[in-house]
């Protein structure tokens, strides 16, 4: 907290540079020095002084690296000690063609794998089901069974390499295959790492890939957590989502915001299953995107291990410190790219990854550049992920932790997104919880009108997108080159799950779905259930009509 004699001073000083130097100068240059805004639409001022941050206490705001409350990062060495995770989100086609990418990828430095599913396999339906027509391969890769998570994993030691999985309805499901294949690799279910994407809240506020409705979709999240718990002691086994709440239209405090309050009701379900805190909040972590505005993003970063370790701590009553920790993977921002001039995403997408370094994540994907056009070539996918590698080893933004703790704006611009953060809780809490909320449409309003707002100031050019609303070039043809995937692809893909249902014991099938319904029904966690499915080459399909069947299909309300 800074001596009140000093801030007074401080402040005649301040009023005498406004009154002088400021005024002067901006007599001569008008035309530039008009109200600044970040890109969420919150005010930044021309100057910060320790006057923006009066009741500033360094111990209780900002305190050391490693330590409560955690704003300068959860490990006490930061970077120094070990660099984030290099983690490429990878995923087209046939699981052949996925399973070349993550080799390709590993050996060039990529340090862990994220898998990319296609849409059908991410609503829950074989790539042959009617419902999947026209979308085999095209924003992930096809997996129906676990015989395609063995080819896809074919080679790699799931042992040694950490994997994330993007999935949500069905993750659940996919998970067991995973652990099902692995086994088959003689890897036991306590050696494996990894992070299975897990939150089904942030599809209804957002990205709208829900199958069942809320209630039975959170109790699959719970079993996840539950069995997790008591079995992968090294698998974060839900990764709650920001990214997609961000990609839809939200501001960063919005971003931050719901995805807190998701995180929250997740806790409070499974306190309510029966989970002691510090069993299962050691592996709870967080997913969150990188925009353009390079101190907001940070500041969100910062923000959100100090509330997350006061939550944990003053609301939950978690005693274990691992308890506090907010780890989390960032990505850059998809929905910050354009298809114009493809090849300046590269240097967009190295700001908003040195903003993510410097915000102290754990992991990291960087975007390619041609991804507004297409899934990611090889040479793109090596660019975004040399472009990790030069801020690593070539920038110095590793050599100390937390390099702009203490900057009177970086301070400010924290606790402006904190106090928006609590805002918001309020509000949700106002209106009953998550759930209702979602019901009412209270989230889904207000990313729509966010991201309203922030469409008309493109529109007005009162917000700049380089080569699209400015700088943009009318003669330009696209000189990259797209990826293009197996055209027999899906012919081998459709063969293969035909031959499987023909080859496997479909008696053992039936078997193991029969006793899924019968768990469903009943209060039993799923996930024995499910890896038995899974291991018996039961489909995704086969499998999710089970649960179609018992727990019911959500359609959302419209919202007026």
């Amino acid at each position: 907290m800074f001596d009140q004699e000093k801030l007074d001073a401080l402040r005649i000083a301040r009023d005498q540079w406004e009154e002088t130097t400021l005024h002067r100068t901006l007599g001569k240059m008008p035309e530039r020095d008009t109200d600044f805004t970040t890109i969420s639409g919150r005010p930044v001022d021309r100057l910060y002084t320790p006057l923006d941050i009066p009741e500033f206490d360094y111990g209780r705001d900002l305190g050391f690296p490693g330590e409560y409350p955690y704003t300068r990062g959860v490990h006490a060495t930061g970077h120094r000690g070990r660099l984030w995770t290099m983690r490429m989100f990878a995923g087209f086609g046939t699981a052949e063609e996925t399973n070349q990418r993550f080799r390709y990828l590993l050996s060039q430095g990529n340090m862990g794998l994220s898998v990319a599913f296609d849409l059908a396999t991410l609503m829950g339906y074989d790539t042959d089901a009617p419902e999947a027509l026209g979308e085999f391969g095209k924003c992930g890769v096809a997996v129906s069974s676990l015989l395609d998570m063995e080819i896809l994993f074919d080679g790699i030691p799931l042992g040694e390499v950490s994997t994330s999985m993007t999935i949500n309805s069905p993750a659940a499901i996919i998970w067991a295959f995973y652990i099902a294949a692995a086994e088959k690799q003689g890897i036991p279910m306590d050696k494996l790492r990894g992070t299975l994407q897990n939150d089904i809240l942030k599809e209804y506020i957002a990205q709208k890939e829900y199958i069942f409705p809320p209630d039975p979709s959170m109790r699959l999240v719970i079993d996840t957590i539950e069995y997790g718990a008591k079995h992968l002691p090294q698998w974060n086994t839900i990764s709650i989502s920001g990214y997609h709440i961000r990609e839809a239209g939200s501001t960063a405090a919005q971003e931050l915001a719901f995805t807190l309050i998701d995180g929250l009701e997740y806790v409070r379900w499974s306190l309510d299953r029966g989970l002691k805190i510090d069993d299962f909040a050691p592996r709870l972590s967080f997913f969150f995107n990188v925009h353009n505005d390079f101190f907001e993003e940070i500041a969100k970063l910062r923000a959100a291990r100090r509330i997350w370790a006061r939550e944990m701590r003053e609301t939950f009553g978690a005693t274990d410190p691992r308890s506090w920790l907010m780890r989390f993977h960032t990505q850059t921002s998809g929905a910050s790219l354009t298809a114009q001039q493809p090849e300046i995403n590269i240097a967009r997408v190295a700001i908003q990854a040195l903003a993510a370094s410097l915000g102290g994540a754990q992991s990291l994907h960087t975007n390619s550049m041609d991804e507004a056009l297409a899934l990611p070539s090889e040479k793109a996918a090596t660019i975004a992920l040399r472009t990790q590698q030069i801020i690593a080893h070539e920038t110095g933004v590793t050599n100390t932790i937390d390099p702009l703790g203490g900057s009177y704006f970086m301070e400010k611009l924290t606790d402006e997104i904190e106090a928006d953060v609590y805002r918001y809780f309020k509000q949700v809490a106002s209106l009953g919880g998550v759930i209702p909320a979602i019901e009412k449409g209270f989230f889904q309003q207000e990313i729509a009108d966010a991201a309203f707002r922030y469409q008309r100031e493109l529109d007005a050019k009162r917000k700049i997108m380089v080569g699209a609303n400015e700088y943009a070039d009318p003669n330009e043809r696209l000189a990259i080159p797209i990826l293009e995937m197996d055209k027999q692809g899906l012919e081998r893909q459709i063969a293969r799950l035909q031959k499987l249902r023909l080859e496997r014991d479909n008696e053992k099938v039936e078997s193991s779905l029969n006793a899924l319904r019968e768990a469903a029904k009943g209060s039993e966690n799923t996930m024995p259930y499910l890896l038995d499915a899974a291991h018996s080459y039961a489909t995704l399909s086969e499998i999710m009509d089970v649960m179609r069947e018992v727990f019911g299909v959500y359609e959302e309300s419209n919202v007026i």
